[in-house]
């Protein structure tokens, strides 16, 4: 009777990892991308090309949290001539803050096929707000698979401690990701 108990008790605590996945993010084809209007004539465009992370699936709720991290000082801006501006204590302070990251709520996971508002909290620049993002309909019938999954949201720089050349760019700064997932080696999610 005791051994039954103790086995029921067991079972109980690791049904939540029962119907638990984690996907980590495919860093070879994962990116992010951003872009800055500068003095209302054009845009400067950029991107990251280490991107990585991790998804978490509950296949019992049907819900996912996404949690990307993006290396700062992975950043390429066609010409290459702004990338050490992009780098710099001025913009994105790679070398005090290596990281960008952004975590979602949880959302349920019909919104990767649909599309619609993905919200959660992002760390730029060590200094960390709620964000939101647009999650855009998938384009194929596995998203994140077998094609990104695709956000896209505006940010204003100088919530994250950005503020300098406020006459010459402007405050709100697009941001993009574009993920792909694949089966974790783990199983676990990263701290």
């Amino acid at each position: 009777m005791r051994l039954a108990a103790v086995l029921a008790v067991l079972l109980a605590l690791a049904a939540p990892g029962l119907h638990a996945e984690v996907l980590a993010l495919d860093s070879t084809r994962s990116q992010a991308g951003f872009g800055i209007g500068v003095l209302l004539l054009f845009d400067v465009v950029g991107r990251f090309v280490k991107v990585d992370g991790f998804v978490e699936i509950d296949r019992q709720t049907q819900e996912a949290v996404v949690d990307a991290r993006i290396a700062a000082d992975s950043v390429r801006i066609d010409g290459g001539s702004r990338e050490d501006w992009a780098r710099s204590a001025e913009f994105f302070d790679a070398e005090r803050y290596p990281e960008i990251r952004f975590r979602s709520d949880a959302f349920p996971l019909s919104r990767l096929s649909e599309g619609g508002d993905l919200a959660g909290k992002l760390t730029l620049r060590g200094i960390t707000r709620a964000a939101s993002f647009e999650l855009l309909p998938a384009t194929c019938a596995r998203p994140a698979r077998d094609c990104p999954v695709r956000a896209k949201g505006v940010i204003r720089r100088s919530m994250f401690g950005m503020r300098t050349r406020r006459a010459t760019l402007s405050d709100k700064v697009i941001l993009e990701l574009s993920i792909y997932a694949m089966p974790s080696e783990t199983g676990l999610a990263p701290p």
